[in-house]
């Protein structure tokens, strides 16, 4: 199998000026000193990859990229800056309690060009819950400076079935998202992780009905305000789809650059530690799993189904050299007869019937 340099590129923030209750990512809390010593494994992390110069995405997540200094994000940049020059989407995600004119500046300097924002909620009980700090006020605030800026396709990140979360809250918070006119949406139902402030509170996400009832809300209220969903979670305005993310969905190699940060590159799936002290020892410690054909061929039914258009079966048969349906053909044509498969032109996708369903759908390919 021909194993070509990674087009994309993921790279993790771990610091927070605060940490939210629900949060199980890689995040520690900002000190300056630390975060200095990150940076210089950061640096000497990238110069030992060899990483492509061709990027064509690059996404910054967290943690909170912006709970950097204004320095510190801007020394950050530099170091993406050699393969940033053919990136067509360039993403960082913001919190609006860390982000300021000074940072807008320093995007727009180094070609960011995509901004995801998180939003959560607009109820402000619930935000005190959840530990965040800002308020709808700041939200629009942020995207005002980013887009002074340049800075104009701006998603926002919601949660629904939080604890005590009603359905006249959720509406409400997601009429004021779409108020702020975003051009994309991601929208993910709580899950409490057992090492988060949530779990050790005993708090609860809502039941499953109600759930299910906000899901199915969301997907039906959205397409009214122009936003299409395009996959589980997320939903767009017309040509506005996040390019990373849809890379991960087509199971494209991507780099993980930082402690929390995962990769995949060939046959290769690897885990950076999340310990901050351990990554700054040694930037280049990784757990790697070494995947088999039939792993990776899984993977790529996985991911590609959670498309609302589905996966792509020439990029399927680029990647392995053989047909997913000729793989899959007892599982696929069981599938098909029961109609939570379509299979169309270069797509196989979940029928609607399907899409709800798709967990126990995935069952089947295992």
């Amino acid at each position: 199998m021909m194993i070509t340099k990674p087009k994309h590129l993921y790279l993790h923030v771990p610091f927070c000026r605060t940490i939210c209750s629900y949060c199980d990512f890689c995040h520690v809390g900002y000190q300056e000193t630390v975060a200095n010593q990150w940076l210089d494994a950061i640096k000497a992390d990238i110069q030992n990859r060899h990483l492509n110069e061709n990027l064509r995405t690059i996404y910054i997540g967290g943690g909170t990229p912006t709970a950097l200094s204004s320095s510190q994000l801007d020394q950050l940049l530099c170091l993406l800056d050699p393969y940033a020059s053919m990136v067509q989407e360039y993403t960082i995600e913001i919190n609006p309690e860390t982000f300021d004119e000074d940072k807008a500046k320093i995007l727009q300097k180094h070609g960011v060009n995509r901004a995801s924002i998180g939003f959560q909620t607009s109820d402000e009980k619930l935000l005190q819950m959840m530990n965040r700090h800002h308020r709808l006020e700041d939200v629009a605030e942020t995207m005002k400076l980013l887009r002074k800026y340049g800075i104009d396709n701006i998603s926002l990140d919601l949660m629904y079935s939080l604890p005590t979360q009603t359905m006249e809250s959720l509406e409400k918070s997601l009429q004021d998202a779409i108020a702020l006119e975003p051009t994309h949406l991601s929208l993910y139902s709580l899950t409490i992780e057992p090492n988060t402030v949530f779990a050790k509170k005993g708090y609860e996400h809502l039941d499953d009905d109600m759930e299910a009832d906000m899901y199915e809300w969301i997907c039906k209220i959205l397409p009214k305000y122009g936003f299409v969903q395009y996959e589980i979670s997320n939903f767009a305005k017309a040509g506005m789809i996040s390019q990373h993310n849809c890379a991960y969905w087509d199971y494209q190699d991507f780099y993980g650059i930082g402690c929390g940060a995962s990769g995949l590159e060939g046959s290769t799936r690897y885990d950076i530690p999340k310990n901050v002290r351990r990554y700054i020892e040694d930037p280049s410690i990784k757990d790697t799993i070494d995947l088999s054909l039939q792993e990776q061929m899984f993977e790529a039914v996985m991911m590609g189904l959670r498309l609302k258009e589905g996966m792509n079966i020439q990029l399927f048969e680029e990647r392995f050299h053989t047909s997913v349906v000729e793989v899959y053909r007892t599982q696929i044509n069981k599938l098909l007869n029961e109609g939570k498969l379509i299979l169309e032109k270069n797509r196989l996708r979940c029928s609607e019937k399907g899409f709800e369903i798709l967990n126990s759908i995935l069952l089947e390919f295992m």
